[in-house]
C-alpha cells in the first residue's frame, strides 16, 4: 500500500513508519489521521513484522492537530450530529494504534504536541532525543484533551503529573519525563533512530506469539475501566469547542497572542 503522507520501511522483522509531513510540522490532518488508521489496519495480518517504530519526517515528530486543514475546518459546518460522528477520527485512530500486535516504539525528535502526545502514548515505548518535548496546549485553545490521552498519560506518569501536564499545557522537556516515566529512554539526537531500532530489534528476537500474547494482555488490565470512564470523550471535545473560551483560545494562537478566558 503507498501512502500520501506516510513512508513505511522494513528492517527484518521491524517495521518503520514515518509521519511525513515536514513542511508542515507533520501536523495531524484528516488524510494523515486516515492514513495512519490504515497503516495500523495493514499489520494485524502481518506475521513477518514483529516491532514497528513510529517516527516523524523532519525536525519534529509532530506539532498535533492541524487546525488549518481544510478537512477540519468543514466540520465546524456540519449539524451537531455529524459532527460528533466525523470528530471520532481521532479516538478511532488512537484505538488502532493500541491494538497493533506487534510491539510498538515511539522515537520522538523536536516536539510531539496534543494529538501527536497521545499518539506516542499510546505505542508501548517511548525513546526520545534529550532536546525532545512532549505537551498537550488544548488547554490554552480552550477545549478538552481527547482521543483517551487523559488516561494513556495518566497511566504513564500518575495522576498528579498527568493533571499538571493537561491542565497547564506545558511543554515538558526529555530529562523530566524520563524522570517521570513517560519516556523509557533519552539519547542525543543523532542517537535516536539506532537506539529506537535496537529497542524494536530486541523485542522482535522474543517469540512472538507470547510476546505479543503479554502485550495484550497487559494493555487489557491498565486500561479495563478506559471506554467506562471515556465514553464521553469526543462529546466533552465538542461541547467545549462551542464555547466562547474555546473561540478565543484559536484567535489568540492564530494572532501569536496570550488569551483572555472569560469561563463562558
Amino acid at each position: 500500500m503507498s501512502y500520501d503522507f506516510l513512508t513505511v520501511e522494513r528492517d527484518g522483522f521491524v517495521a518503520v513508519v514515518t509521519l511525513n509531513r515536514p513542511d508542515n510540522l507533520n501536523a495531524l490532518s484528516v488524510d494523515l489521521m486516515n492514513e495512519i488508521c490504515d497503516v495500523a489496519d495493514s499489520f494485524e495480518y502481518d506475521v513477518e513484522t514483529r516491532a514497528v517504530v513510529f517516527a516523524g519526517a523532519g525536525k519534529h515528530f509532530s506539532a498535533g492537530a492541524d487546525l488549518k486543514d481544510p478537512k477540519r475546518l468543514a466540520l465546524n459546518e456540519l449539524s451537531l450530529n455529524e459532527r460528533r460522528r466525523y470528530t471520532h477520527l481521532g479516538q478511532k485512530m488512537v484505538k488502532k494504534l493500541l491494538d497493533i500486535n506487534q510491539i510498538t516504539i515511539a522515537a520522538i525528535n523536536g516536539v510531539a504536541l496534543g494529538g501527536a502526545g497521545v499518539i506516542v502514548s499510546a505505542l508501548d515505548f517511548r525513546v526520545g532525543a534529550s532536546d525532545c518535548r512532549v505537551g498537550y496546549p488544548e488547554i490554552d485553545l480552550g477545549m478538552n484533551l481527547s482521543w483517551f490521552g487523559l488516561p494513556l498519560c495518566l497511566r504513564l506518569v500518575g495522576p498528579s503529573r498527568a493533571k499538571r501536564m493537561v491542565i497547564l499545557g506545558q511543554q515538558e522537556d526529555a530529562a523530566t519525563l524520563e524522570r517521570w516515566g513517560f519516556l523509557d529512554e533519552v539519547v542525543p539526537p543523532d542517537q535516536l533512530m539506532d537506539a529506537a531500532m535496537n529497542m524494536a530489534r530486541a523485542y522482535a528476537k522474543k517469540p512472538p506469539i507470547p510476546a505479543q500474547m503479554i502485550k495484550r494482555s497487559a494493555n487489557a488490565i491498565a486500561s479495563g475501566f478506559d471506554q467506562a470512564l471515556m465514553h464521553m470523550d469526543t462529546d466533552q471535545f465538542i461541547l467545549t469547542t462551542m464555547t466562547k473560551d474555546f473561540q478565543e483560545g484559536i484567535s489568540s494562537f492564530m494572532e501569536k497572542r496570550e488569551p483572555d478566558f472569560k469561563g463562558d
